[in-house]
């Protein structure tokens, strides 16, 4: 059971190396990181350049308690983005990278991503 599970995640820090290996986040344009786990999601606006994080977000945040939702289903997922558009476009944040951090482009982290855009981000 062990080796299964050093093997996931050996599989995904290696995809998310491929990701970051292409993207990186300037002050103008910073990169959405998107961090998930089985029960949370973590969301950061990253400027690469000047290693500084802009802005996080995550389903443990008050923000997102108001709203009643679960942090580990798509409809939390989406709530979040929507969350994370709207604080981003109150700092002045129009257009970023979007990271999937090695994950597959589907379910919560498609979500966060269509959320997101609605909210008024460009990507």
């Amino acid at each position: 059971m062990m080796k299964k599970l050093q093997k996931k995640q050996a599989n995904l820090a290696r995809r998310h190396r491929r990701v970051r290996g292409k993207i990186s986040g300037t002050a103008e344009r910073p990169r959405l990181c998107v961090t998930r786990s089985n029960s949370n999601m973590y969301l950061q606006f990253v400027d690469d350049v000047a290693h500084v994080t802009l802005l996080g977000v995550s389903t443990l945040g008050p923000d997102f308690k108001a709203t009643g939702k679960n942090g580990a289903n798509v409809e939390g997922a989406t709530a979040l983005g929507e969350i994370a558009g709207k604080k981003a476009l109150e700092q002045g944040i129009t257009t970023v990278v979007f990271d999937r951090g090695g994950n597959l482009y589907h379910g919560r982290v498609k979500a966060v991503a269509e959320a997101a855009r609605e909210a008024g981000l460009k990507f």
